[in-house]
């Protein structure tokens, strides 16, 4: 039984489910993941912090086949068959104007001009807060009950023209397929440090 360190911490099956046991999936069961599905898995991931609420990602979702085909031609020779399977792959990417939209969701300051004339700085904050929008998405899908297949071995340049062609400042970063994972494509799982391996506490 894993020890409980405040009285609001999840359950032990929670943090399995999320954490501990949860995998990297390389093929998937043959069953759907629906519209309403991927909205709940968004409205849950939404919620998750990010610098000055500016929300960068910008997701698109290959529900159709043609979608999934086009996005497997993108990919690496490991990934396509996984991709054209899965029930559905998102694509995570950032948009480096993401300032424009700052008005309203953070009204508690003049956020936009912190970003204006800064283009470094906006790519910087872009890239490292829609990592983190991507990582609770796939906290949010395993939530629900999904298992997820993270992956970066595709043609971002590629994935940006075919899927972002009408948003020439938003750049695919990565992608991650969701569904109902076959148990029988995992690995073993890979080791994990011990917190004294990469940690200290000063």
């Amino acid at each position: 039984m894993t020890k409980q360190y405040h009285d609001h911490a999840l359950s032990a099956d929670a943090l399995d489910q999320i954490f501990r046991e949860a995998r990297t999936y390389n093929g998937w069961l043959d069953k759907e993941v629906s519209q309403d599905q991927i909205e709940a898995i968004y409205e849950l991931a939404k919620m998750g912090a990010t610098s000055a609420n500016m929300q960068p990602a910008r997701f698109v979702w290959c529900h159709t086949q043609d979608a999934k085909n086009k996005l497997a031609d993108l990919a690496s020779e490991g990934n396509e068959d996984k991709i054209r399977a899965a029930p559905v792959t998102v694509i995570i990417g950032y948009d480096v104007d993401f300032h424009h939209e700052l008005p309203w969701l953070f009204p508690h300051a003049d956020a936009k001009s912190w970003f204006e004339g800064d283009q470094d700085g906006r790519q910087e904050g872009a890239a490292r807060n829609s990592a983190l929008q991507g990582a609770y998405l796939m906290l949010a899908a395993r939530s629900l009950g999904f298992d997820c297949g993270p992956m970066s071995g595709v043609d971002l340049d590629g994935v940006t023209e075919e899927f972002f062609a009408d948003q020439p400042q938003v750049k695919a970063d990565w992608i991650c397929s969701i569904g109902y994972g076959d148990k029988n494509t995992i690995f073993d799982r890979s080791p994990r440090p011990d917190f004294d391996k990469f940690n200290s506490v000063v």
